[in-house]
């Protein structure tokens, strides 16, 4: 880790953290207070990707549901309107819209074939905007004269790495350059985001194989065929069974680079300086324990 004790977080002209866990738990709120504090560059994995890479995506999505509206698609043809997405740091409705979920047709579902496409265009992207973090910490010194930096990644890193792997690429570039920081919930944190989902089921990544198997498993447990299942039914039954899936690699990639913190305590931050001793009582109680297995290299 480039922060081997509190003393050398506390000390460090330059703190450097990316923040994971399940999405609801504080890791945008920690991101905008430290930019809003003045003295931090907030790097958000999400806009990211649905900015550099899945705008034209998400933007000739929306063109093509606009070329099935006569009055929208003469207006396209002939040049005379614009449509683009107006994703933000704290609206990403864009790119959730465009990752869809699988079912029937009728009910705004996507075929399974499609959905799986557009999976795998989203792993892409968000490898490569985790690898771009890098170049974001260099350019927010160079251009905008910025030592501290937050990356605020999505809920679905854990989906994208190998944490028990000592040379997975993403880890290794990521550790190197950053101090990896786990928003751990607790499992009324777990009900009350079920619950939320449950009111209002959005998009999200899953691990291909993961969800492979869920679907084949909705489809077994309900008898619906692919093109009858309910969108957002599938989406809520899948989404519990997300979060037990991600939660042991989420512990794996603290455990074997980096530091994890509560995020009953992440919710009492209100400044840089409640973060910065959040962050060092982490490295205290990750030196007091008595064996950690650290990645070589």
């Amino acid at each position: 880790m480039i922060y081997g004790s509190a003393s050398d977080w506390m000390n460090a002209e330059k703190k450097r953290v990316l923040l994971f866990g399940m999405s609801g738990l504080g890791k945008t709120h920690l991101s905008n207070m430290l930019r809003d504090s003045g003295g931090w560059f907030h790097y958000s994995i999400d806009y990211r990707i649905g900015t550099r890479y899945m705008g034209e995506h998400i933007v000739d999505n929306f063109k093509r549901e606009a070329m099935r509206n006569p009055f929208l698609r003469e207006l396209l043809l002939s040049d005379s309107i614009y449509i683009a997405s107006n994703i933000t740091f704290n609206n990403l409705a864009p790119l959730s819209t465009y990752l869809g979920k699988p079912g029937d047709p009728a009910r705004g579902g996507l075929p399974f074939a499609e959905y799986l496409r557009r999976q795998e265009q989203h792993r892409v992207a968000e490898v490569n905007a985790l690898m771009d973090t890098a170049h974001f910490i260099e350019r927010a010194k160079d251009l905008y004269g910025y030592d501290n930096f937050v990356c605020d990644s999505g809920g679905s890193i854990c989906e994208v790495v190998d944490p028990e792997d000592p040379d997975d690429p993403v880890m290794v570039e990521l550790s190197s350059n950053l101090l990896m920081v786990w928003i751990r919930g607790s499992e009324a944190h777990t009900e009350e985001l079920i619950r939320r989902f449950d009111r209002a089921p959005k998009p999200m990544y899953y691990q291909r194989a993961f969800l492979e198997t869920a679907w084949a498993d909705y489809l077994a447990e309900t008898g619906a065929t692919e093109d009858r299942v309910d969108p957002d039914a599938f989406v809520r039954w899948t989404y519990a069974r997300a979060l037990a899936h991600r939660q042991p690699r989420y512990a794996a990639m603290a455990r074997n680079w980096g530091v994890s913190v509560d995020a009953a305590d992440v919710a009492r931050v209100h400044s840089a300086s409640d973060f910065d001793r959040l962050i060092a009582d982490a490295l205290e109680a990750r030196n007091a324990m008595p064996y950690v297995r650290r990645p070589e290299g």
